[in-house]
């Protein structure tokens, strides 16, 4: 008995070492991407790895704010975010309960949902589509061809299948619709799924920079990713973000300016976290297995 406590003592040790590094190296990337763009270029070129800002300087903030190319695109991706999130929840809800209920033709729309997750036409074919629908250089390019993910889809229809039947005959007894029973019954009780894949959406929406790249030829509808694709990997933080030639004179080292625009891109999807997290716990076992 006493070796099996020494033991699993041992094993808890190696865990909480394993995890404390582990932690580290994740935590490392954001500290000093953060000690950077509150540096002086001086401090950055005199330290090899810069984990504490040795004096605070705030021009890189500056500079960014006062352009007018980041602030735009920030306030477009977070509309594009907000919509899109609504839209992926709004068609992903009522066709999952469309296809947990029994209607005509169930098994033929399941399938066309579960051939999408295995075959996908392709860049081209995409591009062309939405060309032709008229979405090209519009918002809706980014929102409405990926307005439903399939494996999102699935995960909800099982959740609402679970939802025990009684409740919907209830209802109809009571004399409700489908469509009342949908939001005044399932809805209400679909919280937790409802936070999970409205998360899981709302982080796509803000990362995803391709589709801009690809549908946005007016850089006034650039979102923030593509304006941070030009700033850290091609390299132009200046020529992008300033607009005139008094920013141009005035622009801080291109170092810290990449590393303040990764730190203000990520910050607001990081502050919406917390209010999600009371029911993303629950909303990322949906669908498991239970005992």
């Amino acid at each position: 008995m006493r070796d099996k406590s020494i033991g699993n003592l041992v094993l808890d040790t190696v865990n909480y070492i394993l995890l404390a590094l582990i932690a580290a190296a994740m935590l490392f990337p954001f500290l000093y991407v953060f000690s950077v763009s509150f540096s002086s270029y001086k401090d950055f070129l005199q330290s090899d790895i810069l984990l504490v800002p040795k004096t605070w300087v705030m021009d890189a903030y500056r500079f960014i704010l006062s352009s007018p190319a980041f602030p735009r695109s920030l306030l477009v991706t977070v509309y594009v975010t907000i919509l899109g999130t609504v839209v992926n929840l709004f068609f992903t809800s009522t066709f999952a309960y469309v296809l947990s209920r029994p209607v005509i033709g169930q098994r033929v729309m399941l399938f066309l949902v579960l051939f999408t997750m295995l075959f996908s036409a392709g860049m081209i074919p995409t591009y062309l589509v939405v060309k032709e629908t008229g979405l090209l250089n519009t918002i809706w390019a980014l929102i409405l061809p990926v307005a439903i993910a399939p494996f999102n889809l699935i995960v909800m229809r099982q959740f609402f299948m679970g939802i025990p039947s009684e409740m919907n005959e209830a209802a109809r007894i009571d004399g409700a619709t489908e469509l009342q029973t949908f939001w005044k019954i399932i809805l209400p009780l679909s919280k937790p799924a409802l936070a999970a894949f409205g998360l899981f959406y709302a982080v796509g929406h803000w990362n995803n920079y391709f589709s801009a790249i690809l549908y946005l030829n007016d850089p006034a509808k650039w979102t923030v990713q593509v304006i941070l694709r030009q700033i850290v990997i091609v390299n132009e933080p200046t020529s992008t973000l300033a607009g005139g030639a008094a920013l141009m004179e005035n622009a801080p080292p291109a170092e810290t300016i990449q590393m303040a625009a990764i730190l203000l891109s990520i910050l607001p999807i990081i502050l919406v976290y917390p209010f999600l997290q009371k029911h993303f716990a629950k909303g990322v076992m949906l669908g498991s297995v239970k005992g």
